[in-house]
């Protein structure tokens, strides 16, 4: 560690970035089981900001784990390593004054709040889509509840490993409502007065 020297000091601050953009970069956090519809409804969040005219990032856990995290698998530790690589990335994105949207089992209150550690309280808005498991299962978009159940998947949340649901997030949704507009519209609304210059 001796010979890193960061130039975090000589670059442009994030409030400058922030004022380019017209916009608070904050990171927007969402968590649930396999299959809660997380994906879908940060997919839906990030066009109704941008279509508000704000410049987000999202990140996926398939796409990030088929990129930069391609060498971690899912023992726990290696799931936190996972977690932690996607907060450092989201504080990076941040830094840039850029609104991140993750997208992330993410099944322990551990792992969560060393994510918020990293990438800072005040900047975390945590939202837990609390689908309810028999809804995930059923769903099963990529048919792993079923490869689980058949014991072909080790440790997956839900089923054999625990998913611990967050006590405080700043905004619990159901995603087991077919009106998953309105969803997206009440997160919409929740997160858009904290993004605004």
């Amino acid at each position: 560690m001796n010979n890193i020297h960061t130039v975090f000091d000589k670059i442009k601050s994030r409030q400058f970035k922030e004022r380019i953009l017209n916009q608070h970069a904050k990171v927007i956090w969402f968590t649930g089981m396999s299959g809660s519809g997380k994906t879908t409804l940060a997919s839906l969040l990030e066009e109704k900001l941008f279509d508000a005219g704000f410049f987000c990032q999202i990140l996926d856990g398939d796409n990030v784990r088929s990129g930069i995290n391609n060498n971690l698998g899912f023992s726990e530790e290696d799931r936190v390593e996972n977690i932690r690589r996607i907060a450092e990335v989201a504080r990076l994105f941040l830094n840039c004054g850029i609104i991140v949207i993750c997208s992330f089992i993410s099944p322990t209150k551990h792992m969560r709040q060393m994510a918020k550690e990293i990438i800072g309280e005040d900047d975390f808005l945590e939202i837990f889509v609390n689908t309810p498991l028999e809804i995930c299962e059923k769903r099963d978009p990529k048919g792993l509840y079923k490869k689980a159940r058949a014991g072909e998947i080790k440790d997956f949340t839900g089923i054999t490993s625990p998913f611990e649901a967050p006590e405080n997030p700043f905004l619990s949704v159901e995603n087991a409502e077919p009106e998953i507009e309105k969803t997206v519209e009440r997160i919409f609304k929740s997160v858009v007065p904290l993004l605004r210059q």
